[in-house]
């Protein structure tokens, strides 16, 4: 992975990271370091889900992998922000 593809994951996990913790209800005391990270992973899971289901392949954006990944970034997040309420 090239600095561009570094760069590309930051950017895209820091999008889907937000929109993940904008669907988790109140308040999550969490950094935007935690944020992109759980963004990225959330991505790549996301986008691994939609190779083995076949939404991978499809003309013009990809709705559905969009929406595993924000989901899965919404459950990460409401995970994380969890653990880390219970370790203050």
């Amino acid at each position: 992975m090239g600095f561009g593809g570094i760069i590309s994951a930051i950017v895209v996990g820091a999008i889907i990271g937000a929109l993940g913790r904008l669907v988790v209800r109140g308040r999550q005391k969490i950094s935007i370091i935690a944020t992109i990270l759980i963004g990225i992973v959330a991505a790549l899971i996301g986008t691994w889900i939609a190779s083995l289901a076949g939404w991978d392949t499809t003309e013009g954006p990809d709705v559905l992998e969009i929406v595993i990944q924000v989901a899965l970034a919404a459950l990460f997040v409401a995970l994380y922000a969890g653990y880390a309420g219970k370790r203050r």
